[in-house]
């Protein structure tokens, strides 16, 4: 993007994250950093160009890593090829663009002009700014933009195409890079967090996503028959680009199983989350889907058509998005999201989720007759209590199938949530009480807790 292609100003500047006139000031510490970032991005170049396995593939890391375009990388590498020099020759005396003002020229479209009357208007506000020269004329903003794209710097928003490579040389060349927060030093993976061990009945092992409420100390996800459907149902529909409904009574386990799914899905299929407010305005909607999508929803949220052309080319990418808990939206909202599924060059696919959430689309015909795929999430049938809870807690080991199967009808009545808490108050009262087993009276105790309505 050049300057002079910048868009014009928007019809409303948000009021948050205002940037103040001190934030324009060149700052010689960020310069610093950036310029560190270079010279080790380019000591890693070098090294990986020395065994002869350079490839635009360290090159699209090594940019990513250091917030610049390719085509900068490759620079930078010619130069220290050519001149043995691997740190910036700065500037004197020229204006420096900082952090602060790059992030709110982000937030405003890129349109320097706007961001200029909102600095001068806050040096007119101050007394004595105006005279101390703090606020560059526009044309100096227009040219310290233009040297920071120049080399290589990208407003936020802005994503250029990046062709598919595989996984497999992609993971290659990252060890290769060694670059901070991917690998350490000796080509082995940053630790990450370990995600939650699935058990399965037949005994084989799993994993899903952290963030399941398990209540208890030792409890384990179960991948029980109703989420081994819900796999196969959401795979079908990401392999037809479709829409799927996910539906059942609350604490059913349809979360767990969704994530499951998704997990389960080939690496490179990008997965996102719309996070949705209760009865969420149309802008408030558009807002959770940019988000979602890593656009900045604060400069597109009230620029309608601005904010549909951005997210119908983001629906153009192969993917998933998740909508959990879609009973909180509304009819109009939801026809939104069938507005865009409808858009010819689609092909992300959409996973719907909630509690109820058959009834809500009911109350949107039109998006609910383009569901491909409409999977229920039933309770636990009660030949499967036992041996499920048994998988679920340790503490169910020594339990009588008749207690468990007795507890399951006049509480539990099959909902996976409710037999975590009743494991959870269990826990502790044997915690409290070490040497008794589970037994009828300590589970009738357990669900005495869980109120008129567990």
């Amino acid at each position: 993007m050049t300057v002079d292609a910048l868009p014009p100003p928007p019809d409303f500047l948000p009021e948050t994250s205002p940037v103040s006139v001190a934030d324009v000031v060149p700052s010689a510490s960020r310069s610093r950093e950036r310029a560190l970032t270079r010279q080790v991005v380019v000591r890693r170049l070098l090294a990986v160009d020395a065994t002869g396995k350079l490839s635009s593939v360290h090159a699209r890391i090594a940019a990513e890593s250091a917030g610049v375009s390719v085509r900068t990388v490759w620079n930078w590498l010619a130069i220290a090829r050519r001149s043995g020099r691997v740190e910036p020759v700065p500037r004197r005396g020229a204006f420096t663009v900082t952090d602060e003002f790059w992030a709110r020229l982000s937030e405003l479209g890129g349109n320097v002009a706007a961001l200029h009357r909102e600095l001068t208007g806050q040096a007119a506000c101050g007394p004595g700014q105006e005279s101390a020269g703090l606020v560059p004329s526009l044309g100096t903003l227009h040219r310290a933009v233009r040297r920071e794209q120049q080399a290589g710097r990208v407003l936020q928003g802005v994503r250029p195409g990046r062709g598919r490579v595989e996984s497999a040389v992609y993971d290659r060349a990252l060890a290769d890079l060694a670059l901070p927060g991917t690998v350490d030093e000796a080509g082995r993976a940053a630790p990450v967090a370990e995600p939650v061990p699935v058990v399965a009945p037949d005994g084989s092992a799993g994993f899903v996503p952290l963030g399941v409420r398990l209540y208890v100390p030792g409890a384990q996800v179960v991948a029980t028959s109703q989420l081994g459907e819900v796999t196969e149902a959401i795979g079908h529909t990401v392999a037809a680009r479709g829409i799927a409904c996910v539906y059942g009574d609350a604490g059913q386990g349809k979360t767990v199983a969704v994530h499951r799914a998704l997990g389960l899905l080939p690496r490179r299929v990008p997965v996102r989350l719309a996070q949705v407010a209760v009865k969420p305005a149309l802008p408030q909607l558009r807002a959770a889907l940019l988000t979602a999508f890593g656009l900045p929803a604060t400069a597109l949220t009230n620029r309608t058509d601005a904010a549909d052309r951005a997210l119908i080319d983001a629906f153009k990418t192969p993917g998933v998005l998740l909508v959990d808990d879609v009973q909180r939206i509304a009819a109009p909202e939801l026809d939104y999201l069938r507005l865009l599924a409808d858009a010819p060059t689609t092909q992300t696919s959409l996973v719907l989720c909630g509690a109820g959430a058959e009834r809500t689309l009911a109350r949107a015909p039109a998006l609910a007759s383009r569901v491909l795929t409409w999977q229920h999430v039933p309770r636990l049938d009660v030949s499967q209590v036992p041996t499920v809870l048994r998988l679920f807690h340790p503490l169910w080991h020594t339990a009588a199938a008749a207690d468990l199967l007795n507890a399951d009808e006049t509480c539990a009545r099959g909902n996976f949530r409710t037999w975590a808490k009743i494991t959870s108050h269990a826990y502790a009262a044997l915690d409290q009480r070490p040497g008794t087993g589970a037994d009828r009276a300590l589970l009738d105790r357990a669900c005495s807790r869980l109120g008129p309505n567990p």
